[in-house]
């Protein structure tokens, strides 16, 4: 009797232990498909809404931080990243014996962190239901509703962070006030636009310990001066312009990734828009990770990084924009050289010192290049579907360097703009990866 009873025992847990099996999700390519989704999405509306790359850079970081933290338990001995950042509350934690479906949850944490920051609160909305529904198919009632739970409870630490980060005060303080006298910014044709986030520097860092962390040195000093440094990167600009070839046209305006270029035909104005210089990186990680099959959490984690040196690497530029306010190539041409001459690209509404492009790309090509390694050849097709070719790079710091050229080709930066910012970038992603172990 007492053999029976045992073997009645063993087969009953045998059979539970099996059902409770069942209700774990084997997580496959489809779960990072779902990531690259959400990327896709969220960049879809920060391109028709227009936000700025500082203001995407920020749209990003949150949303990513809150996918990988929400994603994370789905790896054993994975960390947090939230408890690393400044600012955020210790993020929750699963309960221990129950089941998840962490990519349920990581999409719920994204798209509810996501409405926070955009615009198009209704439109990511229907866009998280449709998802949420596909995915609440393979699994059972509770364990939806306990991974939708702690999802929105990730996004819940987000929020607070959102609303203690000094965005709501930056947008209430005053308008940047130009500046006379030799060598300072002014606005440039065509539109003569304010100054754009002139304040983007009191916002909180995640990872430096201050904005000027990263500060580079000054800029060569301006002078009229035929023989002096910074005639000579005038000259350079101007005849980089002048004499530009078929394939530095190519590469000029696959890297413009002017998120909102005004276009004028007689009275008649009309726009363009693209993706700001952080979502054609974040798109890059996109590529990479498919191309790579990185699983579910290593490609919630590889976004994570790469938005958060994004997001650190536009403070630290725009820190330095705004203290040296420096002059753009084209009014001194205009001024001294060319009345009529125009830049290849328009220039943008900021100061130039140093390159936002160079910057963020820099510190993009270090997170990357840390996460799949150096001499990793790729073909960047991320900008087909604004009507632009591929292009094909040995490496991520390649096509950081080559993002950064760009600028003087296009006749909006001098040299030590994008020399500078490519370092300023360079310290920004290291320091990224030596504060952050995931």
């Amino acid at each position: 009797m007492k053999k029976y009873t045992l073997l009645l025992l063993i087969v009953f847990w045998t059979f539970a232990s099996c059902k409770q099996k069942e209700n774990v999700v084997k997580y496959t390519d489809q779960d990072a498909d779902c990531l690259h989704q959400c990327e896709k999405k969220l960049t879809d509306i920060i391109v028709v809404d227009i936000f700025t790359p500082p203001v995407a850079s920020r749209i990003y970081a949150y949303s990513m931080i809150a996918a990988y933290e929400a994603a994370r338990p789905a790896q054993k001995d994975s960390k947090s990243l939230m408890a690393q950042l400044k600012g955020f509350e210790v993020p929750p934690s699963v309960e221990t014996g129950k089941n998840y479906d962490f990519t349920l949850a990581a999409v719920t944490a994204f798209c509810e962190t996501a409405r926070k920051v955009i615009f198009a609160k209704k439109e990511m909305q229907d866009f998280q239901a449709t998802l949420t529904q596909k995915l609440s198919n393979r699994n059972e009632a509770d364990v939806n509703e306990r991974s939708i739970a702690f999802g929105k409870a990730i996004a819940e630490v987000a929020g607070k962070r959102i609303g203690s980060d000094n965005y709501k005060e930056t947008r209430g303080m005053e308008r940047f006030e130009v500046q006379t006298g030799k060598g300072i910014w002014v606005p440039t044709l065509p539109d003569y636009a304010d100054a754009i986030e002139p304040h983007w520097c009191k916002m909180k860092t995640l990872v430096m310990d201050s904005a000027a962390q990263c500060k580079p040195q000054p800029p060569t000093a301006y002078s009229e001066d035929k023989n002096s440094p910074f005639w000579k990167e005038l000259t350079e600009v101007y005849e980089a312009v002048n004499k530009i070839t078929a394939e530095q046209d190519q590469i000029t305006i696959f890297w413009d990734d002017n998120p909102f270029v005004s276009r004028h035909k007689g009275h008649l104005m009309f726009q363009d828009k693209k993706m700001t210089p952080g979502g054609h990186w974040i798109a890059i990680t996109q590529l990479i990770c498919k191309e790579k099959k990185a699983d579910f959490v290593t490609t919630a984690k590889v976004y994570a990084l790469t938005s958060v040196a994004l997001y650190e690497a536009f403070v630290s530029c725009w820190d330095e924009k705004y203290r040296s306010v420096r002059v753009r190539p084209e009014t001194v041409i205009k001024e001294h050289i060319e009345k009529d001459w125009k830049p290849y690209l328009v220039t943008p509404p900021f100061p130039a010192y140093t390159s936002g492009h160079s910057t963020i790309s820099a510190a993009a090509a270090e997170v990357l290049t840390a996460q799949f390694g150096d001499n990793l050849a790729y073909t960047d097709t991320t900008e087909k579907e604004y009507g632009l070719p591929v292009r094909a790079f040995t490496s991520f710091r390649q096509a950081a360097l080559q993002a950064s050229v760009s600028r003087i080709y296009g006749g909006i930066h001098f040299k030590s703009d994008c020399t500078a910012g490519n370092e300023q970038g360079i310290k920004v992603g290291q320091l990224v990866l030596s504060k952050l172990h995931l």
